[in-house]
């Protein structure tokens, strides 16, 4: 395969280079760099992706390139969930911005009159779930004659919502040649099974990993909303006293933007991305090396080959799409004996992905509450009463401030008076900068939190697998070698449930079960974090 370092080494257009320039992406995530080029030489393909590793623009990119907007359906998506076929919908149209192809999302709890009107009028590709797609090809408002690209996207999770009948349903109706492509974040035999079934000498990707070591430096995550991802930078920054951080973004408009509200906020700020030029980039690094500059905000691209052994603070201010990034943005602090620290801000179900880097690193990162306004401030007192000794330990005389001090007290003014009048004008106590975060409730850290031998468990299967929790129950017990009545209430949701048990050795339990496989899904267990 040629060497493939950024998106403008794909063998396609302008318009999607220019789509995918404004989005933001720098250069292709490991499982872009394995398929786009499969894809766009016509072969099916099978690929292991996890979600958040970029597998929409992995099959994105070449369908859109293939696809040229006419009066018929020439691609279709299909996706577990009404939320990813939205979400698929939602990237596919920034990447074919420039083409102005015609893309729908079809699912369920949304009007099928709405869908019917737009499919009759013209749509070049068709987003959707399984059941919401067969219910347009069985009245006849969806036609597959023509198509001639088909992904199926989080196959295994079809799987287990046990859409596969419904998947063939919808391969029957593809009457044409067509090229199809499937993803999966695990490749069981029945996906193997139906590839040899419907795909024509599949070409299967799977990123491999190399075998990395994870520094040994503190690390931490904090599960936050978006909106307060730079109020708790700010905050890490100042209670920490950081001199030299580094703070990672995926994307560079989002560099810029970062640059922007932190230079507005008073910090002394440099940015790193691709589009900037060498000398510009050299010019950056040399003020950050000499301190000039306390916060570096960088993408992963950028960032190759960053060496400065001063970088206090790694910063995933968005957490990578791929595990061995996390290796290697933090390997960029804790270096020539020194120790360091690295906070990952995770939002919403990116808490999976840290799972995944869990997993693929060996190491438990912990959760950790954001610093309050209060803290901070007494962290600045201290710091500020820690110099007042330091200094005054270290001065020798005072010939003109003594003849000062002597003048104030003749006149009768108080040494405390002299003291806080001094102390005001070398602090500010005027209303805090800081802004008020919203609290969010962690699903589950790596700490383990327990009250009267009663320990609070997750589990990663839900509703979606049809789980009871009668099932857990025997699940548990049976594969952990527990009494079932040590096993106390159960809160079933959608992907995951939680589990109360009472047990001494949370760790045994933890030996037991996690990593085994309950009907082919691997098990996720791992104590939960309660407060």
């Amino acid at each position: 395969m040629q060497n493939i370092e950024k998106f403008e080494d794909f063998n396609i257009s302008e318009k999607i280079l220019k789509a995918i320039n404004e989005m933001g992406f720098e250069a292709p995530s490991p499982i872009q760099l394995l398929s786009i080029p499969k894809l766009l030489e016509g072969k099916d393909l099978i690929g292991q992706a996890q979600t958040g590793t970029g597998k929409t623009c992995a099959f994105g990119i070449p369908m859109i390139e293939k696809i040229n907007s006419k009066n018929y359906v020439q691609g279709l998506v299909l996706c577990p969930t009404r939320e990813l076929s939205i979400q698929v919908t939602e990237e596919l149209k920034k990447l074919s911005k420039y083409k102005k192809l015609e893309i729908l999302p079809v699912y369920g709890g949304q009007s099928i009159e709405r869908q019917i009107n737009i499919l009759k009028k013209h749509v070049d590709i068709v987003v959707g779930t399984p059941g919401r797609v067969i219910d347009h090809l069985e009245r006849g408002t969806l036609k597959l004659d023509n198509l001639n690209f088909f992904v199926l996207d989080e196959m295994d999770e079809m799987l287990n919502m046990g859409f596969q009948e419904d998947v063939e349903k919808i391969l029957s109706y593809c009457t044409n040649e067509k090229q199809i492509a499937l993803f999966s974040a695990t490749i069981p035999e029945t996906i193997i099974n139906l590839a040899k079934k419907y795909l024509k000498n599949p070409e299967i990707i799977k990123v491999v990993h190399k075998e990395l070591t994870v520094p040994s430096i503190q690390q931490y995550y904090f599960q936050i909303l978006e909106k307060d991802k730079t109020e708790v930078l700010c905050r890490l920054i100042d209670i920490n006293d950081f001199k030299l951080s580094l703070v990672f973004c995926n994307k560079k408009v989002k560099v810029d933007e970062l640059a922007d509200s932190l230079a507005n906020r008073g910090y002394q700020v440099g940015a790193l991305h691709g589009d900037m030029k060498q000398s510009q980039r050299e010019f950056i690094l040399k003020k950050f090396r000499k301190g000039q500059i306390e916060i570096l905000i960088a993408t992963d691209v950028a960032a190759r080959g960053l060496d400065i052994n001063n970088v206090e603070a790694v910063f995933n201010y968005d957490i990578p799409y791929d595990e061995e990034y996390y290796v290697h943005r933090i390997g960029r602090t804790g270096r020539a004996g020194k120790t360091g620290i690295a906070y990952t801000f995770v939002v919403g179900k990116e808490i999976y992905k840290l799972k995944d880097i869990e997993r693929y690193a060996k190491i438990k990162i912990p959760y950790k509450k954001v610093p309050s306004i209060q803290e901070i401030e007494e962290s600045k007192l201290n710091k500020f009463v820690n110099k007042v000794i330091e200094n005054i330990k270290n001065q020798d005389e005072y010939y003109e401030e003594n003849k000062v001090l002597n003048i104030l007290l003749s006149k009768n003014i108080q040494i405390k008076d002299i003291c806080l009048y001094l102390i005001k004008k070398l602090l500010s106590f005027e209303s805090s900068d800081y802004q008020e975060i919203d609290e969010i409730e962690p699903h589950f850290s790596s700490e383990k939190k327990s009250k009267n031998n009663k320990t609070r468990f997750f589990i990663n299967l839900g509703r979606k697998d049809n789980i009871t929790p009668y099932e857990i129950v025997n699940f548990i017990s049976s594969n952990g070698n527990i009494n079932p009545k040590k096993i106390g209430n159960i809160d079933i949701y959608d992907k995951f449930s939680f589990v109360d048990i009472y047990i001494d050795n949370e760790n045994k339990l933890l030996e037991k079960i996690d990593g085994i496989k309950y009907k082919r899904k691997k098990i996720g267990f791992e104590v939960a974090n309660i407060k």
